[in-house]
């Protein structure tokens, strides 16, 4: 199944190491192979011992087209050593790079790769990537139930998604973990996954998981970051430019496994639009180059707008509701910090979409995600 980001990444192969980086199984690898033939490729993959002597040896065929690295991040120097062979030999050889971690990519002065790569960040499916091949409520309930995960997805089986969640946890929290960071209690982040499990979408008080873990409150920031570099979580922050009252320091965590919530349906669709939307404005970064943002926003009345989301100069204020058609009071609290902001409510069981007088456009949700990309600037 080709993915949203191919075409883009083969416009740029030419000009730049390629950086796909990304959850694990969501498909990062499949994709690199699926640039050119399986004959005009050569795979490496750190983890393989074989692989790594070769990358260490250097002894890889010149003669494919493009060599991809996977997982080369654990590699002591990698970026030195990714940057003397793009140097050397980026001309007779396209670099492609994958990691199911956040690599440090910095545009900094001085990084050794800097100038020389495009990133990409793959996402598991969402409504807007599978909506013209499975028909829209068979789609939602995939991702839903089984998450967007290319492999649950479509084999869409409550048995296997339990199973490969097991697999898939145990990866990342006993491979990816102990290889790229130094943690002893590992048993103590499974708890702390768990709680973030019950707690999805409410502001998170970093003071009340370090009591329920029994741990300082550095040490529990320090285990979140953790697992926001191993794409099991990411983080929305509260916007506070303007708003006076407003509290500067809850933020909000979702999963990128959907299915991984434990709270109501109400719950499991805010978690769909907040990757959704996190997926479509770093498609926008990555891609175009343009300047996002992905907020919410809350005063200290607890008057609360799911999302914020900015591109370049245009505003988006976003509810989401299971069955409330009628629009939320909280527009008319925020908006006058917002005087050009589109006013979206997404509610998932409604017959008719509707403009209020206020400028509210109450939509279908699984219909508006499905046209995200129209939806909001591009």
């Amino acid at each position: 199944m080709k993915r949203y980001i191919e075409d883009f990444i083969k416009r740029d192969l030419s000009e730049k190491i390629i950086l796909i980086t990304g959850p694990r199984q969501v498909g990062k690898t499949t994709i690199s192979k699926m640039i050119e033939d399986e004959d005009e490729y050569e795979y490496l993959n750190y983890d393989y011992p074989e692989h790594r002597l070769i990358i260490h040896r250097m002894s890889w065929n010149r003669d494919k087209k493009i060599i991809i690295f996977d997982e080369i991040h654990k590699m002591k120097g990698w970026k030195n050593f990714l940057k003397g062979i793009y140097d050397v030999e980026g001309e007779q050889n396209k670099i492609i790079v994958t990691g199911s971690a956040r690599l440090g990519f910095k545009r900094k002065q001085g990084d050794s790769l800097a100038g020389r790569f495009f990133e990409y960040r793959l996402f598991p499916f969402d409504l807007s990537e599978v909506f013209d091949k499975f028909e829209i409520n068979d789609a939602f309930e995939r991702l839903i139930n089984f998450s967007g995960f290319p492999e649950p997805f479509l084999k869409n089986n409550k048995t296997f998604y339990r199973r490969w969640k097991r697999t898939h946890n145990d990866i990342i929290i006993k491979q990816d973990l102990l290889e790229t960071e130094s943690v002893r209690s590992i048993s103590s982040i499974e708890l702390l996954i768990e709680l973030l499990r019950e707690r999805i979408g409410s502001p998170i008080s970093y003071s009340g998981l370090a009591l329920d873990l029994q741990r300082d409150v550095k040490t529990v920031k320090r285990w979140l970051e953790i697992l926001e570099n191993l794409y099991l979580v990411f983080k929305i922050t509260p916007f506070h430019r303007n708003i006076s009252r407003s509290l500067l320091k809850m933020p909000k965590y979702y999963f990128f496994d959907i299915a991984l919530i434990k709270n109501d349906l109400s719950v499991k669709i805010e978690n769909l639009v907040a990757l959704s939307l996190k997926k479509y404005l770093s498609f926008l970064e990555d891609t175009k180059g343009y300047e996002t943002m992905l907020s919410y926003l809350r005063n200290k009345d607890s008057r609360e707008i799911d999302f914020y989301v900015r591109i370049e100069d245009n505003d988006y204020l976003i509810e989401v509701k299971t069955s409330d058609t009628k629009p939320s009071k909280n527009f008319n609290v925020f908006k006058k910090y917002f005087p050009h902001a589109k006013l979206i409510q997404l509610v998932l069981n409604i017959n008719n979409e509707q403009i209020y007088q206020n400028g509210v456009k109450v939509n279908n949700l699984k219909r508006w995600l499905s046209n995200i990309n129209s939806e909001l600037i591009e």
